[in-house]
């Protein structure tokens, strides 16, 4: 017995409950809570503004309602009965608070989208007893829902605002500022009402896929076969991730590129090794040759190191049935290029004068001597008499 409990006091929901629970209660059965009113969504609600309230399966009644179900001595924790005679349909719902206006409930927004209800229709309210979940199956109505990494964790956070799921039932919750909607496809245990209570149970959930998923098309099989062994695939390593051009790193292999024109030169040099003299002078520092038999303790199965001999870009790994063309586009010669081309090449190309590497200035005069012949002397003799000979 809890302190200060009157466990017969008919006025008060919780010595009622005691009272159910601890079979204390005897005679006729008990009697159901069944009354009409107008609903209302729960954003209309009288007070402050909730909106977490409309992402769950708790309604508003008038204060009126607790005093009529304290004197029915229902079945606690209070579940209720939602039915639409006009539409046929039906769903549950647990009590949150009795604030609202006599005459009214409210309840939230999927509630009245399931049973097909308008601002202000007329709704029968029953109380009911359901049994505890042990497992629902639920199917998102979104492609959306794959998005959430933890889906576990978000619907356990979601369910602590429903008290009731029935079968039928499209609820939504929210998360990270979105909106998701679910439908709940099957309930165990299975019983008429097709509802169960969700307060203080163990639930199993499992997942149809969501409504618009299409699943992935397997690969054909006129595609080269990969190798099933370990290490890389056939082709080499794919990059899905990126265009095509990133993943192969088309800037550095581009045969414009300055790294594969240098990495070109290097790798097509057949000239790598340094060179040495036949006769070598004494003191030159001139390099030791190697001896040809083996030396002990020096080991002989070094492999030597291949180098590649091929130019151009290294190729492409690619996967199956894909190609790339990536390689620059060299549009075709018009007739204006051409005449261009022929302007340029009948232009002087060195129109500028020489200099000397001593930069030393010339004299006058200097040049035309040096371009002159030297003047022969006559080789006429004199003889001593004065004549000529």
């Amino acid at each position: 017995m809890y302190r200060g409990l009157n466990p017969f006091d008919a006025d008060d929901p919780a010595a009622m409950s005691y009272m159910a629970r601890s079979g204390l209660m005897r005679g006729p059965a008990m009697r159901r809570f069944d009354e009409y009113f107008r609903c209302y969504p729960l954003i209309m609600a009288p007070g402050s503004e909730r909106p977490e309230l409309n992402y769950g399966s708790k309604i508003f009644l008038p204060p009126s309602a607790l005093q009529k179900i304290s004197q029915l001595h229902v079945q606690w924790p209070l579940m209720m009965e939602l039915i639409n005679g006009e539409k046929g349909t039906q769903t549950h719902a647990g009590v949150l608070e009795f604030v609202a206006e006599e005459g009214r409930a409210y309840i939230p927004q999927w509630m009245m989208q399931t049973l097909q209800l308008d601002v202000g229709d007329m709704i029968q309210i029953k109380s009911t007893s359901l049994e505890l979940a042990k497992m629902v199956k639920l199917q998102p109505q979104s492609t959306n829902f794959l998005d959430i990494s933890d889906p576990k964790a978000v619907l356990e956070k979601a369910f602590r605002n429903f008290a009731t799921l029935t079968k039928g039932d499209v609820f939504n919750f929210e998360y990270n500022d979105e909106v998701y909607e679910v439908a709940v496809l099957e309930v165990k245990p299975e019983t008429e009402k097709m509802g169960v209570c969700m307060i203080e149970t163990d639930v199993s959930v499992e997942f149809a896929p969501p409504v618009g998923y299409v699943e992935p098309q397997k690969g054909s099989g006129t595609s080269t076969p990969r190798s099933t062994k370990g290490g890389l695939p056939a082709g080499g390593l794919m990059h899905p991730q990126g265009t095509m051009a990133q993943s192969i790193n088309y800037d550095a292999i581009a045969p414009n590129a300055t790294a594969a024109a240098a990495g070109a030169r290097a790798v097509s040099s057949h000239f790598l090794n340094e060179g040495h003299k036949l006769n070598a002078k004494k003191g030159s520092k001139a390099p030791t040759p190697k001896p040809t038999t083996p030396v002990a303790g020096a080991s002989t199965n070094t492999v030597p190191i291949p180098r590649r001999r091929t130019n151009g870009p290294m190729p492409l790994r690619l996967p199956p049935n894909k190609l790339f063309f990536g390689y620059e586009i060299k549009p075709v010669k018009t007739d204006a290029d051409k005449e261009a081309e022929k302007e340029n090449a009948s232009r002087p190309h060195f129109a500028g004068q020489g200099q000397t590497l001593r930069g030393a200035v010339k004299r006058k005069g200097e040049g035309e001597d040096k371009g002159k012949a030297p003047e022969k002397k006559s080789n006429e003799g004199h003889r001593l008499d004065g004549r000529k000979a």
